[in-house]
């Protein structure tokens, strides 16, 4: 599979089932499928150092309804998928105040590549931001009649 799909496609683990759960009406009961053992994965746990990596990490945990994210898990591996990405950058925005990519999460998919990304991205706009704060000040100290100038 790991040779015709994205990474994010590949399941990160199987589980054989006898017979597949189904609801009154034939479909897959989704909710009746056994959860997944998370002590399955052959990576170590590594506990995220950085404010930056343990807010990401709580978001990440609180969205994937797991336990714990370490700083090398794998978002999809996690049980991840395009809708709960989109969660994670809308509760990114609220907390860092910045803006997120989704696809962000594609492209980086582990917590380690991901912070790395997302601390890059404040270090550029933080000169950005400075100055807008500034400015915005410069503006607070304006009477009414040197707006009304600035405007007309």
């Amino acid at each position: 599979m790991a040779s015709h799909l994205p990474d994010y496609m590949v399941p990160a683990q199987w589980m054989l089932l006898e017979h597949m759960p189904l609801s009154p009406n034939g479909k897959l009961d989704r909710k009746a499928l056994p959860k997944m053992d998370a002590n399955l994965q052959a990576r170590p746990y590594v506990a995220p150092q950085s404010e930056l990596e343990q807010q990401i990490a709580a978001i990440w945990a609180e969205v994937l309804e797991v336990e714990r994210v370490g700083l090398h898990d794998n978002f999809f591996e996690l049980g991840g998928h395009s809708l709960l990405a989109t969660q994670v950058v809308v509760r990114l925005r609220e907390q860092l105040h910045s803006e997120f990519d989704v696809k962000s999460i594609f492209t980086t998919p582990t917590l380690a590549e991901f912070t790395a990304g997302v601390a890059a991205q404040q270090t550029i706009n933080s000169p950005v931001q400075d100055a807008l704060a500034k400015s915005l000040e410069a503006l607070k100290r304006l009477s009414a009649e040197d707006l009304d100038k600035l405007i007309s």
